[in-house]
């Protein structure tokens, strides 16, 4: 559009001006534009999709993503052990030995003795602690949820922001154009004595503030791309992005999503903390009742004597429990009750995220509505009414090129607006949850 418009505004300035292609016309320099300083991107590759970078994303081998799975699968085989009763003890002794002779067969009581034992721990705390251990399974399993989900919020964020500075860069380099363009009629008229000095710097100073915005796109521009690289890999990151914002699903109104809160993975994972500090009060309840062993023995006696055989049980009595187990069992339930309060503070936040993107996503699509339908019509109007206003003297060439730079300023807007307003979209829908993301 401003090239377009630039060579327009030209033609129309150089009829309006007599002599403008004399002998005394000098010959203009303008500065090129500055070049991208970024990574090199090659223009034969196809773009990149916010849904292709998405899909990089979650197929990637990024260490964030697996390490929730390995955790998951760690605990689970932490269940089968930690449910398993404690290995059998086997002992061998030799008793009553008489130090005098070392004989086997000198001594009654001398004999050779071998026990088993076997351990049962208290009540039912073997349960309790494969229950643990499917909890942490659990809890883990919800982490790599909300992982998957942060990774595309993060990757259609920077996708975005991506689109922004590229889209920027575009227009701000086709205004450089025209306002290059429109210098060099300002300096062919200097040429010819009809307009002053002060005229040709103001232009050359917004040409240079131009440029300056130029370096500043590329240099965010990097960023981005760097940004984008961890999640995608730096060959994908290097593609440019498609011309035009792609479709995202709409997202639920405020009630189903306030519903669905409970259900979201940052909400499961504490779910989970909590179910692993209430198998620890069971743990501890069990500590109560009495923990026993079973004893078996078998000595062997020499000279033909009778061998002997031993049986016997052990057991704990816990009489003593004000100091052990009474605390043990106190403490167990007040972490129980530090992790529902931290579920409960992981609600109202993601609550109060639900609220504030929401109201974000609603206001932002008033804007965007309204610059469409009127901001960016009305800037239109004022630059070809300062275009007129000049080429009948009743404006100076600076009004004209600060009319060009407010429509850049609003195309610009309205890009950035746009870009945010899907950015509170993708916000709504990590909260909400996708099927296929």
């Amino acid at each position: 559009m401003y090239r377009q418009t630039s060579l327009v505004a030209i033609a129309t300035i150089m009829m309006a001006v007599p002599g403008l292609a004399s002998e005394n016309a000098v010959p203009i320099e303008v500065a090129p534009a500055t070049p991208r300083t970024t990574m090199q991107q090659d223009e034969h590759q196809p773009a990149l999709t916010m849904k292709e970078a998405v899909r990089l994303a979650l197929n990637s081998d990024d260490p964030y993503l697996l390490e929730p799975g390995v955790r998951a699968s760690a605990q689970q085989d932490r269940a089968v052990a930690d449910s398993q009763l404690p290995d059998p003890k086997f002992r061998a002794t030799f008793a009553n030995w008489p130090t005098n002779s070392f004989s086997y067969t000198q001594e009654p009581m001398t004999q050779l003795q071998l026990g088993l034992s076997q351990s049962f721990p208290k009540g039912d705390t073997l349960k309790f602690n494969r229950q643990k251990r499917q909890a942490l399974a659990g809890m883990e399993q919800a982490r790599l949820d909300l992982r998957r989900r942060e990774i595309v919020l993060d990757t259609r964020q920077n996708w975005l922001d991506l689109y922004y500075w590229t889209a920027a860069r575009e227009k701000v380099l086709a205004s450089r154009t025209a306002i290059a363009e429109l210098i060099e009629v300002i300096e062919a008229i200097y040429a010819t004595g009809r307009e002053t000095s002060q005229d040709v710097f103001r232009a050359e100073l917004e040409l240079s503030l131009l440029d300056d915005r130029l370096v500043e796109i590329d240099r965010q521009d990097a960023m981005v791309r760097a940004r984008l690289a961890r999640r995608i890999g730096q060959d994908a990151a290097t593609k440019q992005v498609t011309a035009s914002l792609p479709p995202m699903r709409h997202p639920s109104d405020i009630a189903p999503l306030t519903e669905r809160l409970s259900q979201h993975p940052a909400a499961r994972v504490q779910e989970a903390n909590v179910a692993v500090a209430d198998k620890d009060v069971g743990v501890a309840r069990e500590q109560y009742k009495p923990g026993w062993s079973v004893n078996v023995g078998y000595g062997a006696r020499g000279a033909d004597r009778a061998d002997l055989a031993t049986v016997g049980v052990v057991m704990d009595v816990p009489l003593f429990t004000q100091k052990r187990q009474d605390k043990r069992l106190s403490a167990a339930k007040k972490d129980r009750q530090a992790a529902q309060l931290g579920h409960d503070t992981v609600l109202l936040d993601l609550k109060k995220m639900l609220d504030s993107s929401y109201a974000d996503w609603q206001r932002l699509q008033k804007r965007v509505g309204l610059f469409q339908s009127v901001v960016i019509k009305r800037a239109k109007e004022t630059s070809e009414a300062s275009l007129t206003s000049y080429q009948n003297g009743v404006t100076d060439f600076a009004e004209l090129v600060r009319a060009r730079l407010a429509e850049l300023d609003a195309e610009l807007n309205l890009l950035k607006l746009q870009s945010e307003r899907m950015k509170a979209q993708a916000q709504l829908l990590f909260l909400e949850g996708e099927d296929d993301a």
